[in-house]
């Protein structure tokens, strides 16, 4: 599929505020020739210029762009914390499934059949659970699953993990789901640097995403985030602990309870008060409110090491060792598919450092290993 500018509602708006192309070029800081070349079509910007141009017309972003929304990569993602979710962030994400295109070819699985997914999904509270237990009994222990446990599911989904290191910043992604209905391929980038006491739900919550592929929107957020909360907490646990907290007086000796709970099953504190309330609803009973649950989770997250520390230490790896080490654990057939297509292709660092949204230091260094692995 081919992106291209809405030529037409561009140049009405372009004569509406007297800019002409050399204007256009002037202001985004690119040449003549670039923006000849997206009013021709020979080439598309880049998400940044694109926002800017926008910006520069007072324009949104379907306005400007002209795409066949059937093959349009589908995204789904939250900003941590309170960050807000905003135009660019999703042109970017949207541009890093057209840059995933090229990958698909070199793909291990068999794309001529579709896996299995869930059949008109629903967030309702028993489906949920019956689709989360169905699931957990396919594991070989009791315990609560771990990110181990659910990289087989996503292999067997035909999921393809990207592990990324994108920081502890608030701005960020902890993880970001990306469908290309074309190939009916899926992508799921996690964001290593993530608390260790936050992976397993992220984990989760895209699996959820995985096996529901016609939700979208809201909805598959919605299933999403329970699909999750009840894979790690599911409703025998929290039944359980429904009692448990009904006989303890006071906030600070449920809010003690659920922190132990936590920590003993390396889950985060709201998951487990969010399950347990999720049962209360359901049962018809009171549930529970603890206002200082949400600043003593981002205490005891201080507590925890993020992922990538877990996996090398707190010293930023070598390219080569982190995709060596991220494709053994992961299970990911990513790097040696990037690496194919750079070495088919010429692409260079650039293509990098767009497809995985990464700085161009960390893009050249990847680069550098999947072209020396090659040699």
């Amino acid at each position: 599929m081919e992106r291209k500018l809405n030529i037409t509602t561009v140049s009405r708006r372009m004569d509406e505020l007297g800019l002409n192309r050399a204007a256009i070029a002037r202001t985004l800081g690119v040449s003549r020739t670039i923006v000849s070349e997206w009013f021709d079509g020979a080439k598309f910007p880049r998400p940044d210029k694109l926002l800017r141009l926008a910006r520069l017309l007072k324009l949104g972003y379907g306005d400007v762009v002209v795409a066949d929304t059937l093959f349009e990569p589908v995204t789904a993602f939250r900003k941590k914390g309170n960050a807000v979710t905003r135009n660019h962030h999703i042109a970017r994400a949207r541009d890093m499934g057209h840059m995933l295109r090229p990958l698909v070819p070199c793909l291990p699985f068999e794309l001529l059949s579709r896996p299995s997914s869930l059949i008109d999904p629903t967030p309702d509270y028993e489906y949920v659970q019956r689709a989360a237990q169905a699931v957990r009994s396919r594991l070989k222990h009791d315990r609560v699953p771990d990110y181990t446990d659910l990289v087989e599911f996503f292999r067997e989904l035909h999921a393809v993990i990207v592990p990324v290191l994108w920081g502890k910043k608030d701005t960020h992604e902890n993880s970001l789901h990306i469908y290309l209905p074309d190939s009916m391929t899926t992508w799921v980038f996690f964001n290593l640097d993530s608390s260790m006491i936050d992976f397993k739900f992220w984990m989760a919550h895209e699996l959820g995403h995985v096996k529901t592929p016609s939700l979208s929107g809201d909805d598959a957020e919605d299933f999403a985030d329970r699909f999750a909360g009840a894979l790690l907490f599911p409703c025998e646990r929290a039944q359980s602990a429904y009692r448990e907290l009904s006989k303890l007086n006071g906030e600070k000796d449920k809010l003690s309870w659920v922190l132990h709970k936590a920590e003993e099953l390396l889950i985060s504190p709201i998951t487990i008060l969010t399950e347990i309330n999720a049962y209360a609803e359901h049962e018809g009973r009171k549930t529970f409110s603890l206002q200082s649950l949400y600043p003593a989770t981002t205490k005891i997250k201080k507590n925890y090491s993020t992922q990538s520390e877990a996996l090398f230490g707190t010293a930023r790896p070598l390219a080569q060792n982190y995709i060596t080490t991220t494709s053994r654990i992961f299970a990911t057939p990513f790097f040696d598919c990037l690496k194919k297509h750079i070495c088919e292709s010429g692409k260079n660092h650039n293509y990098i450092q767009r497809i995985m949204n990464i700085p161009a230091i960390d893009a050249l260094e990847i680069h550098r290993a999947l072209s020396n692995d090659a040699d």
